[in-house]
């Protein structure tokens, strides 16, 4: 049984019918209406009016009937025994697992300040949410995206491109700062600014006016028809704590995705999983390709095949008419180095850690660079920083 009927859900109960699942082994319980559906339309082709419903949808409903998996729609579990290996849900009922796969993913942090109602600030999380800000927008002129990290970054875009006047609000200095160089932040505020997108850094909300002012901290205030504030989320871990889980910025699994409990596995946003290609760093990733990765992997655990998870964390983004990918962790990292030109949208950056490739971006770059750089992580070989960045092609340092 799976609890959480995400991306986790959606891939799992794919990989499990391709690698020969039988019909009427698989079960999922979702709080969720719709079917399982992929995210990243959500912020972006979905939000923008060009995808549908039907199209972002990781199976079409009838894959399931098909094959035998019962999905429950709009049924909210409040509890886990895992003793006894039961659901119970908020209308009293009750589902018996043989093993559990929890993917209750993560819910979006919302906004405590004077005047914010969940009427004039939304947040994008769910489908539903996706839907709502799409209806907003198409009787709004103006809009404010508060939050400079990716999720704002690509509806701050998607709203631009709809033609509303949108100001950016970043609380630090400068775009993203968590994972961007200030290079990169250079370079992607001006990107923003030059399709009409207003970024004011270092400002925070401090309250909103009649439903349609924000009021920043420096004392000005700007107006809005629209505010969607992409402020992070946090694990859902409430269900999983009570059942007396290990928890811990999510839910504690080992290197087999397995809980604290030998028939509960976790995956998705909610798992905190040992990260072996970075020394066993716990990790909790909040991206399509870790719960794509981790519901694929357990459809092969629930069927006979017990194998550590080892991957190269990874996400991609979509912004105007630019898209880029990341591998790896930068955290580490002791020196950057640059490729391409930063002044156009032609260029990667790559993180080393003592002489070893740890992250690496890439935009508008050659195939090889895109392949080269989660097998440079993966296996730890050195790399020069001087080759790196002066070799016209990166073939050489494979």
């Amino acid at each position: 049984m799976i609890l959480g009927g995400g991306m986790v859900a959606g891939h799992l109960a794919k990989e499990y019918v391709a690698n020969g699942g039988r019909s009427g082994d698989l079960a999922i319980v979702s709080a969720d209406d719709a079917f399982p559906y992929e995210r990243p339309p959500l912020s972006k082709g979905f939000l923008a009016g060009k995808d549908s419903e039907e199209s972002i949808l990781i199976n079409a409903p009838d894959f399931y009937y098909d094959h035998g998996i019962q999905v429950r729609r709009n049924t909210n579990v409040n509890s886990i025994d895992a003793q006894s290996k039961r659901l119970h849900t908020v209308s009293g009922e009750e589902f018996e697992f043989e093993k559990l796969v929890l993917s209750t993913g993560a819910r979006v942090r919302t906004l405590d300040l004077p005047g914010a109602s969940s009427e004039n600030v939304l947040y994008l999380r769910s489908l539903a949410d996706s839907r709502r800000i799409r209806e907003r927008a198409a009787h709004a002129k103006s809009a404010i995206v508060l939050g400079g990290g990716f999720i704002a970054m690509e509806v701050a875009a998607v709203l631009a491109g709809r033609g509303l006047e949108t100001t950016m609000i970043v609380r630090e200095d400068r775009i993203w700062k968590a994972f961007f160089t200030p290079e990169m932040s250079a370079f992607f505020q001006k990107y923003y600014e030059d399709r009409g997108v207003r970024v004011v850094t270092q400002s925070a909300i401090s309250g909103i006016v009649d439903g349609s002012a924000a009021k920043l901290d420096n004392g000005r205030s700007v107006a809005f028809d629209l505010l969607v504030a992409g402020i992070g989320v946090a694990p859902v871990t409430d269900i999983p704590a009570r059942a007396g889980l290990e928890i811990d910025n999510g839910v504690l699994v080992n290197q087999f995705l397995e809980t604290s409990h030998p028939e509960i596995l976790a995956a998705g946003d909610v798992a905190n999983y040992p990260d072996t290609i970075f020394g066993n760093k716990r990790r909790r990733a909040e991206h399509w390709d870790n719960a794509v990765s981790q519901g694929q992997h357990l459809a092969r655990t629930l069927l006979g095949r017990r194998e550590a998870f080892v991957h190269v964390p990874y996400f991609f983004s979509d912004v105007f008419d630019l898209s880029y990918e990341f591998w790896g962790d930068p955290s580490e990292a002791d020196r950057i180095v640059h490729r391409g030109d930063l002044h156009s949208s032609n260029f990667s950056v790559w993180w080393l850690s003592r002489d070893t490739l740890v992250a690496a971006f890439t935009m508008n770059r050659p195939d090889e660079e895109r392949q080269l750089a989660p097998d440079l992580i993966r296996s730890k070989r050195a790399v020069s920083p001087a080759r790196l960045r002066e070799e016209a092609s990166v073939a050489g340092l494979a």
